[in-house]
């Protein structure tokens, strides 16, 4: 999912020769000891091909898979045994997918698409898989690859979709179903950790502004010259390009307070979120293959050491949703998946 992402940014870091040499980052295994990690194929066990879209721990995901008939797309649990449970299953006629996936506690939902361009909103028990919808009245989607594209809270389903002249509308409709509420707010948003949102998602300089949904509260954020700004609630994680034309990554507080340089001109932030869980951001690190390959060193800054933690020599389809992150190795016709739960750090 954040192939796209890394390839964006590739012209504008990749490093010209001779410059800027980086220490060595700690390799995960020693720096992260206790970690739950997994890795896992890239098929399930009846050999149809598995793309994950949460992970619940290292080794529990929820995905996709097509039938073995191919006659159908398969939302399934796939467990730490290699035994999976379907959840739902759809017409592989109808071209559906399933994306934002997200859960809270027993509660699992997700967002299904189909060729006519419908989108709707469903739920179901992870305990006892009974799959219903919410809504068919979803609007225009709108996905970041955002660990937020659907976000419960306070016992309703919450996401973005395009609205009407330059405006996004809120959406939200309660976990036991009911009327859809709409709220637009001009300019371009993105939800976030609840109960906040960004502006800037899409736009050239980034966040500027973090608004409360609840108390309808902004609070700007600290403006750096030359930078693209991508903020959380908690921290930014800026692009910045000196006088010189050198890039670097630095953090800092969305006030502009401990402020922090963490990667040179040959990295990046390798996900649509910064800091993730409020203690590591996630770099991707490009050499001159990066360019045809996609392929980057995958890096984990750790805000309270200040140490870099080698996650992966060589990675791509680096995704992070609800403090699991996962990501590839290998080719594109013949990979393995890799998983580390970041929350037992």
């Amino acid at each position: 999912m954040a192939t796209a992402l890394v390839a964006g940014v590739l012209l504008l870091v990749l490093p010209a020769a001779g410059k800027q040499v980086h220490p060595p980052p700690a390799a995960m295994e020693l720096g992260w000891p206790n970690a739950k990690r997994a890795v896992l194929a890239a098929t399930l066990t009846d050999g149809t091909p598995y793309e994950p879209g949460l992970f619940l721990n290292a080794g529990t995901s929820i995905g996709t898979a097509p039938s073995k008939d191919h006659r159908w797309v398969r939302l399934l649990e796939r467990r730490s045994d290699g035994s999976v449970v379907l959840i739902r299953e759809l017409p592989q006629g109808r071209s559906p997918s399933f994306s934002g996936l997200a859960a809270a506690g027993d509660t699992l939902v997700w967002i299904e698409n189909l060729t006519q361009g419908k989108s709707s909103v469903w739920t179901s028990s992870l305990r006892r898989p009974a799959p219903r919808s919410l809504t068919a009245d979803a609007g225009d989607v709108a996905s970041d690859q955002s660990a937020y594209d659907l976000v419960i809270a306070a016992g309703s389903v919450y996401w973005t979709a395009s609205g009407a002249s330059d405006t996004t509308e809120v959406r939200s409709v309660p976990l036991s179903g009911g009327a859809v509420t709409v709220r637009a707010e001009p300019g371009d948003w993105g939800l976030s950790a609840w109960p906040y949102m960004v502006n800037g998602v899409i736009s050239a300089p980034g966040t500027t502004l973090i608004r409360d949904l609840v108390t309808g509260r902004d609070r700007a954020v600290r403006s750096v010259a030359r930078a693209i700004t991508r903020c959380s609630p908690s921290w930014c994680e800026m692009s910045v390009v000196d006088k010189h034309g050198e890039t670097s990554v630095e953090l800092m507080r969305p006030d502009g307070s401990h402020r922090m340089r963490v990667g040179g001109s040959d990295m990046a932030g390798a996900l649509p979120d910064p800091v993730v869980l409020d203690r590591f951001e996630i770099l991707a690190q490009f050499d001159t293959n990066s360019q045809l390959t996609n392929h980057t060193v995958l890096i984990a800054y750790e805000l309270a050491t200040h140490r870099q933690v080698l996650i992966s020599p060589d990675a791509f389809d680096v995704t992070y949703r609800a403090g699991v992150l996962w990501w590839s190795t290998g080719t594109d016709d013949n990979f393995i998946r890799h998983a580390v739960d970041l929350r037992t750090v």
